[in-house]
């Protein structure tokens, strides 16, 4: 059975600016307001799995004993199928760059690649996202969510974050980074987690 959350403030495993905001506005509805992992001053954990779940779960519980908190934390990244599945549990460290984190680097890291081995549109790919609910128990909870798409060239639009400008979600014709913000919110991988999560673990 589901272990249920209860409280009005939930601590989320993340030092990613972006994800807390989103996260913010999906769990509001709720009556659920959100702290990061940063505001704690909660050092960042390696992420040394080879899936999204298992390094959720290192965040995840890495907070909640750390703050004696329930944790929620978020693994996600894009699997594009003429790359096998890549960059996937990767995703964001095709953006390190001796100065941080640059997904314009990325996305056209993605482009070189996917052109290297000659790929056929539609380049179809999707954004995967694991929520991981950890207790100071070590008891969890994990809630995965799916948003199927394909990648485009070249980047378009300024919404979002990370692989955004050249993601196309399957029954659209605009990237997320064209989208909306909070349209791509109600739809996104990452919603559709949280949905789940929701379900779950709310009474």
């Amino acid at each position: 059975m589901t272990r249920k959350f209860s409280g009005d403030r939930l601590l989320i495993a993340t030092h990613n600016a972006g994800k807390l905001e989103e996260m913010a506005h999906l769990l509001e509805p709720y009556g659920v307001s959100v702290i990061g992992a940063a505001e704690m001053n909660l050092p960042e954990p390696a992420e040394t799995e080879t899936s999204f779940v298992g390094n959720a779960r290192i965040k995840a519980h890495a907070a909640a004993q750390a703050t004696g908190l329930p944790a929620l934390s978020d693994d996600s990244g894009i699997e594009i199928d003429a790359l096998n599945g890549a960059p996937g549990v990767h995703t964001a460290d095709w953006a390190e760059t001796p100065n941080g984190r640059d997904f314009t680097i990325a996305m056209q890291r993605t482009h070189r690649e996917l052109e290297a081995v000659g790929a056929p549109s539609p380049r179809t790919a999707r954004f995967c996202c694991t929520l991981v609910l950890a207790w100071p128990d070590g008891h969890d909870e994990v809630f995965p969510g799916v948003m199927a798409g394909q990648v485009v060239w070249p980047m378009r639009g300024t919404q979002g974050h990370g692989y955004d400008p050249i993601f196309v979600p399957d029954g659209y014709d605009v990237t997320f980074g064209e989208m909306n913000r909070w349209e791509k919110n109600r739809i996104s991988h990452r919603a559709k987690a949280v949905q789940a999560f929701v379900a779950g673990c709310f009474d």
